[in-house]
């Protein structure tokens, strides 16, 4: 939905408006299922998964700024299309933010793992 409609709705529907999230994407070389890769994230960073039985689980990272704080998602491919993994790393406090979290998971996730993974923006 393109902005000027999303805020004419929220606007209609009593002046709610979601946080904007910010966005920053690694990418994992290695075959992995979203649900073992949650498993792994989650491991990682010793935050539980959120929200399992949905289409969109997430992991917290604990690391918050007044409240505010960054969270992780997982792209999978789509059917034939071959790995790599995305994990989104979002944050409603800016997109430094969430560069800075991503690379930090990213970090983690080396040692811990022992995965190829790259940043999917400019460090």
């Amino acid at each position: 939905m393109i902005q000027p409609a999303r805020d004419f709705l929220a606007a209609r529907l009593g002046g709610r408006r979601d946080p904007v999230e910010y966005c920053a994407t690694i990418v994992v070389r290695s075959a992995v299922t979203k649900l073992d890769a949650l498993a792994i994230v989650a491991l990682a960073v010793d935050s539980p998964v959120q929200q399992q039985r949905t289409t969109r689980p997430y992991v917290e990272l604990s690391d918050s700024l007044e409240g505010r704080g960054a969270w992780v998602e997982i792209e999978i491919p789509k059917f034939g299309e071959p790995p790599p993994l995305a994990i989104d790393v979002y944050s409603t406090v800016s997109d430094d933010h969430a560069r800075l979290q991503a690379l930090t998971l990213m970090a983690t996730l080396e040692d811990y793992t022992g995965w190829s993974i790259r940043p999917d923006f400019v460090v």
